[in-house]
């Protein structure tokens, strides 16, 4: 049994830089792709948008992002994390400054597309160097702390754009946050190192892969690649996650406009309160990182530490939504949401967790990036979903009542579906 003395200084060095760049990447990330639904009603005023108009800009994002992942995850496998996501995190960047100079509804499609398909590495970089530089038993801590960003961002987005859409109005908030994307991106591209290219010492290396066959250290096939679309496991991560996406999408993309037009809050009020779920999202998913440690450590198999912290947060994400939309209280609105995003992201980053036990390291960029692409498409529906919904009905109720039944029937999928290591049944039909 390896004890925490065997890691060296260095290798827990390397690891924590990685995890705080990748932290600081994904909070840049959320925030950028948060400041369209901050300014959603600026924008709509100047630009003289309809909320189904703002729904499809709004889903540019995420169609593009979601398939952006299918090559993504091929080109994470041979290219590595480093210039895979610094390369990634520059065009972003680039994009998000554009979306403060455009001056049409077309133009803002096509930086918000670009946005998505810059975005696209982060997280599946983040659980191919979890899978690099840490042993099987401690990945939940940082993948945890990695997704986390999800909710952070989003959490300091709402206070912070909101001040400086005030004060310098809507354009200049896209630009700025755009500049900060930059600076890190070179950051990273200059100080992060992929596992292959850093010399290990043999203890090093047994820290990092105890407890696991050793794999090949040749890139992933093509023929490989498409064989992970043959598993159960497979299907149920992807159909889990797109319960788990389509649910964090619409409360990303709508809850400030739904605070201010069906809560009564105002701008400024809505750019404080809108943090408040993501505080409990945050929670969520640091819980996760911890449960799913907690869980393998207490002997439950490495699957089902974390099938069972997904089909939980799944089934309360539901629960509370449900409430959400009926209750005529503003304030238990927003309780009532605030747990919901406690559970859902309790799902997500439990499905992150996943990726990196599932699969050898060398096809777990793959696997996160196709379940990415499918938790994406699935929730680059909601934003308009919802535009047409509130256009038609004046009302969230039948939204958020959608997003409930989604996020049941991902429960389910991923309750069935998910029961085998991808690289066991592999392993079965070769010897077969």
């Amino acid at each position: 049994m390896i004890t925490e003395l065997v890691k060296s200084a260095r290798l827990r060095r390397v690891q924590w830089i990685a995890v705080a760049f990748l932290t600081a990447a994904g909070i840049i990330n959320y925030v950028d792709r948060s400041a369209l639904s901050i300014a959603n009603s600026s924008i709509r005023e100047e630009m003289g948008l309809s909320p189904s108009q703002m729904g499809l800009l709004l889903s540019a994002f995420s169609l593009a992002y979601a398939f952006a992942q299918l090559p993504t995850g091929a080109l994470l496998d041979k290219l590595g994390s480093r210039i895979m996501l610094g390369a990634g995190m520059f065009f972003w960047s680039v994009a998000q400054v554009f979306c403060g100079a455009v001056q049409n509804f077309s133009h803002f499609i096509v930086a918000r597309a670009v946005l998505g398909i810059g975005e696209a590495p982060q997280f599946p970089a983040g659980a191919k160097v979890v899978s690099e530089w840490f042993n099987v038993g401690e990945r939940g801590k940082p993948t945890g702390m990695i997704v986390a960003s999800s909710c952070i961002g989003p959490c300091i987005a709402p206070p912070l754009l909101t001040v400086l859409m005030l004060n310098f109005g809507w354009r200049w908030m896209f630009i700025g946050t755009g500049i900060l994307g930059i600076i890190v991106a070179v950051g990273w591209y200059l100080i992060y190192r992929n596992r292959s290219e850093v010399k290990l010492t043999a203890a090093e290396e047994a820290f990092i892969d105890e407890g696991q066959e050793k794999q090949p250290a040749e890139s992933m096939t093509a023929s490989e690649w498409k064989s992970l679309f043959t598993h159960r496991t497979t299907w149920g991560i992807i159909f889990g996650f797109m319960g788990v996406i389509y649910m964090v999408w619409l409360y990303l993309t709508w809850l400030p406009s739904y605070l201010e037009h069906a809560r009564g809050f105002t701008v400024e009020k809505t750019g404080w309160v809108v943090a408040i779920p993501y505080l409990f999202g945050t929670a969520g998913m640091l819980c996760a990182g911890g449960v799913v440690d907690f869980l393998v450590k207490r002997g439950l198999p490495v699957i089902s530490s974390r099938k069972w912290p997904v089909c939980t947060g799944l089934l309360g994400g539901a629960i509370f939504t449900i409430p959400a939309a009926y209750t005529p209280n503003a304030t238990m609105a927003v309780v009532y949401i605030c747990l919901a995003m406690f559970f859902i992201n309790l799902a997500s980053a439990a499905s992150w967790t996943m990726i990196s036990v599932v699969v050898p390291k060398r096809q777990v960029g793959s696997l996160g990036s196709i379940m990415n692409f499918g938790g994406y498409f699935a929730g680059s529906f909601a934003p308009i979903v919802t535009g047409f919904m509130v256009e038609r009905t004046d009302s969230y109720v039948n939204a958020l009542l959608a997003a409930a039944v989604i996020s049941i029937v991902a429960a389910l999928a991923f309750f069935l579906l998910v029961q085998k290591d991808i690289r066991v049944q592999h392993t079965s039909k070769v010897m077969a």
